[in-house]
């Protein structure tokens, strides 16, 4: 079933100052990602007829070892499927906090493309490293006479 919403509640993007870091040299950056689901709600919504969906809670999270800078950004997902599978989700969630792999697989896609194109603007609006390669490296022959012309 489809992705009906995405919503971003809250957004952090902070660097460490300067003088901050007291003076530490820094060699190397480690750059940690992650992404977990806080919640899974049940909700009702009017699309049309009065529709169940499931509300996902999530928090995004890039931190910058050592601690140089983070970025943060909690919203939601809601998804729209068989209330019957709602059921099953919820009380899935509620017993062991487990996703179905299917489900998880499109909740995770889905915040991935959008929280990764915004921490690489947040990054790069307050100065830190992306925190995905990117690609757009440029390498240059090292002898001129291997081109045809």
């Amino acid at each position: 079933m489809p992705i009906i919403g995405f919503n971003i509640t809250k957004v952090l993007a902070n660097k460490v100052s300067q003088k901050d870091l007291k003076k530490e040299k820094i060699e190397r950056v480690n750059i940690l990602p992650d992404l977990k689901i806080e919640d899974i709600e049940e909700e009702k919504i009017p699309i049309g007829k009065q529709e169940d969906i499931l509300k996902f809670n999530f928090e995004f999270k890039v931190t910058y070892e050592p601690k140089i800078g983070e970025i943060v950004m909690k919203g939601n997902v809601l998804y729209l499927e068989d209330p019957k599978v709602i059921k099953e989700v919820v009380k899935k969630w509620k017993k062991d906090k487990t996703i179905e792999p299917e489900v998880m697989k499109r909740i995770f896609t889905a915040i991935l493309t959008k929280c990764n194109v915004r921490a690489l603007t947040l990054a790069e609006e307050v100065n830190l490293p992306p925190h995905i390669n990117l690609p757009n490296r440029v390498e240059i022959a090292k002898k001129p006479e291997d081109y045809i012309a």
